[in-house]
């Protein structure tokens, strides 16, 4: 599982940052495709990006003057939410693939998660409200309003965007500053932690995380628990890499679908589904039907 999650990760990754002569040439390639987004955070100014983020695109649609919804990618988040939630965080997101890898270099001691990661866990949905919709609205560079998460935080525009860009273009050298250090220091910093910390930037910063995260119960794609079949032995719940339950699994908001559990469990209990609801008439408050089991 864990093999054929690496492998899909990184065809996504290049299908989806493949402009090679914008890599050569240090442009952002701006044909018909960039009009469209890709499921995973993935910055619209990589030089090699064929689409853009949807993170980019929600704060592109909220700086229009006025106030508008921007429908167009709700339901995109609501298309993909409702058929993989962070199943996409999982396997489709290039900068969740920069993470995985780090955190397999053998440095420091591995931890799941950060102290006060009970606290620390709604961070991304702070930075959703204040930093890629208030922000997005209310704050104002001269007379343009700001991309606020895009400018001031996100770590993948820093390494995917900003960095191969000013690396080609001496004009863009020239006018590096304070901004860019900043960001440069918060790449850094959750580089460095995802040596240590599985996914720091997913687990405690990713708004897209957290937008995916709210349709987990309900998504398509599932990994199914067969509580008739556990012996519970707890071979899941360690092999987790943020330590959730087996009732827990899939259903969780950090749960990304990794599968780590599934290759786990000693006798099959949890494996991949599709999510089955048209035979059960209740749910428990994990979203398990109560009534039948789920296929």
């Amino acid at each position: 599982m864990n093999r054929l999650r690496l492998t899909v990760q990184l065809i996504y990754t290049i299908l989806t940052n493949g402009y090679v002569y914008g890599f050569l040439s240090g442009k952002i390639y701006q044909g018909k495709l960039k009009y469209t987004c890709v499921p995973g955070l993935n910055c619209y100014s990589c030089p090699g990006a064929v689409g853009s983020c949807p993170m980019g695109a929600l704060q592109a649609l909220l700086n229009q003057r006025g106030f508008h919804i921007p429908f167009a990618v709700l339901g995109f988040f609501f298309l993909f939410g409702s058929l993989l939630g962070r199943t996409v965080c999982g396997w489709l997101c290039p900068f969740g693939l920069v993470q995985d890898l780090l955190h397999r270099i053998p440095l420091f001691r591995k931890s799941r998660r950060l102290p006060f990661h009970h606290i620390l866990k709604y961070g991304k949905y702070l930075v959703l409200v204040f930093l890629v919709c208030i922000g997005s609205m209310f704050l104002f560079g001269g007379f343009a309003k700001v991309p606020a998460f895009c400018k001031y935080l996100c770590p993948s525009g820093t390494l995917m965007g900003a960095l191969p860009l000013l690396s080609m273009n001496g004009l863009l050298q020239s006018q590096i500053g304070g901004l860019f250090f900043w960001k440069l220091g918060i790449l850094l910093f959750i580089l460095l932690l995802s040596m240590k910390v599985f996914r720091p930037f997913c687990q405690y910063l990713c708004p897209l995380g957290a937008i995916y995260g709210w349709f987990n119960r309900f998504s398509l794609v599932q990994i199914r628990w067969d509580e008739e079949d556990c012996i519970s032995c707890g071979a899941c719940q360690n092999a987790c890499p943020v330590g959730l339950s087996v009732r827990e699994i899939s259903r969780s908001p950090e749960c990304i679908r990794c599968g780590r559990c599934v290759s786990a469990c000693p006798v099959k209990c949890l494996h991949p589904s599709i999510q089955d609801r048209q035979t059960c008439r209740s749910y428990d408050i994990l979203g398990n039907c109560e009534t039948s089991s789920q296929s």
